[in-house]
């Protein structure tokens, strides 16, 4: 592993000793490689996941951070059909930045609150 990555499970360490979803409040995180970016609803209590989205399924060619929007825009749908108002957001130890603040950003558009 590179320092980068030591890092970054470091601060999502120390986020997660903090951070856990309810059933009332789940949590979102986020994960981002260097091609995709995928987000989830997740009850910790039970350990189970309640949506997904991910860039995958989106084939049209478009920036990096139009795609998180896209992202975004699907996971606030897709919790708001599971019956989800409210999450608990896990940047994942990546910076409040770039993808993941778009991805952020658009969730709280499509009317999850966080």
């Amino acid at each position: 592993m590179t320092t980068k990555e030591l890092r970054r499970i470091k601060i999502k360490q120390r986020v997660r000793k903090i951070i856990s979803g309810t059933t009332e409040r789940p949590r979102l995180t986020v994960f981002r490689s260097n091609k995709q970016i995928y987000a989830q609803v997740i009850d910790d209590l039970t350990g189970k996941t309640l949506a997904t989205a991910s860039s995958i399924g989106i084939t049209e060619k478009a920036p990096k951070k139009e795609i998180a929007s896209k992202v975004g825009e699907l996971i606030a749908r897709k919790s708001k059909e599971a019956g989800i108002q409210a999450v608990v957001f896990d940047r994942n130890g990546y910076l409040y930045h770039g993808r993941v603040k778009e991805l952020a950003e658009a969730a709280r558009k499509g009317g999850l609150k966080f």
